[in-house]
Formats: C-alpha cells, sequence, structure tokens
C-alpha cells in the first residue's frame, strides 16, 4: 500500500466530512470543496480522522489511494485556514491593481492585460508590485498564479517579469565584445 495513504487525514474542529456514492463533500469555515472518488479508491471516517484505502491490489489502485489521500488533506486545509500565494513585479512600470474580480496588469505591452479572476479565488494587491492569491482550492490557487505569472515570465538577463515571492531567478551573464 502506498505510504502516503496508511497516514489518516484528521479532522479539525469545525470540518465536517459527507460521502454520498463517490462523492465526497469537506465544509469547514471557509468554504466548501467536493471530490468525485475514483472507483478503485474508498474513504472511511473513524472518529475525527478519514481513511483511504485501494479497493483492489493493482498498482494503479495503490498510486490512486496516495493521491486520493493528499487531494483530501489539502481540501481539509483549505476549508479550515485557506492557501495563499504571493507574486511579485519587478521592473520599471510594471504595475497591478486589483478591481472586483479582474485584475488590471501593466507589465511593459502596448496595451493593459485584463486578468478575469475565477470564483472561488480572490486576488488582492498591498502595492502595485504585489499580488496576493487567496482560496481554499490548492490546485485552482496554483492554476491561477501560473496563469497569470505565464503573461510575463522572468527573463533570464534583468530578471524582469511576474514571479512567485520565493522564486529565485538565474541571471545569465551578458554577451561580451
Amino acid at each position: 500500500m502506498s505510504r502516503i495513504a496508511k497516514v489518516a487525514v484528521e479532522l479539525p474542529g469545525g470540518v465536517e466530512f459527507a460521502q454520498a456514492g463517490d462523492t465526497v463533500t469537506i465544509k469547514g469555515s471557509k468554504g466548501s470543496l467536493s471530490l468525485e472518488l475514483n472507483s478503485e479508491v474508498q474513504v472511511s471516517q473513524e472518529g475525527n480522522s478519514l481513511q483511504v484505502t485501494p479497493r483492489s491490489r493493482s498498482r494503479f489502485a495503490i498510486a490512486m489511494s496516495g493521491t486520493t489521500r493528499a487531494i483530501l488533506a489539502n481540501m481539509v486545509a483549505g476549508v479550515h485556514k485557506g492557501f495563499e500565494r504571493k507574486l511579485e513585479l519587478v521592473g520599471v512600470g510594471y504595475r497591478a491593481a486589483a478591481q472586483g474580480n479582474k485584475l488590471n496588469l501593466t507589465l511593459g505591452f502596448s496595451h493593459p492585460v485584463v486578468y478575469a479572476v475565477p470564483a472561488g479565488v480572490s486576488i488582492e494587491t498591498p502595492s502595485q508590485t504585489e499580488i496576493v492569491i487567496k482560496g481554499t482550492d490548492k490546485q485552482q490557487l496554483g492554476q491561477v498564479a501560473a496563469e497569470i505569472r505565464r503573461f510575463r515570465p522572468p527573463e533570464p538577463y534583468k530578471g524582469k517579469g511576474v514571479r512567485y515571492a520565493n522564486e529565485r531567478v538565474v541571471l545569465k551573464e551578458a554577451k561580451k565584445k
């Protein structure tokens, strides 16, 4: 069995678990998330914890049990505490402004870039060069951060562009004469 799936997912206070057929729903103070389970995996609640077990001994079922356990742990953490991702804008004139459910970016193009924020994700701009993305779904949060970064990824010569807060950009040496 997967080593990850052997560890139970603990449910903190205020987090509820419900299962209807192959659909698992987890509700907490930050919201509610649901997951469609694979047919090779079953989830059982034992007291205040969730246990994920494979239905067969196939390699795929064992792998899916570990994956499902990791996704459930992220769902519990998301509805209990939430997730946050920070982006930085590096470059002269690079700016970000959140207006409702849209993010306006000035990234050195001849036109402003307007990004429509999906439901379930909130974006804040504490300063003009910082973007804070918050949400309960870890996968969706990472996807939104990647889409914003894709508009202008950091270039290797000056380091200008949109980067994650903890990202280290290795700069190349300029061409010699």
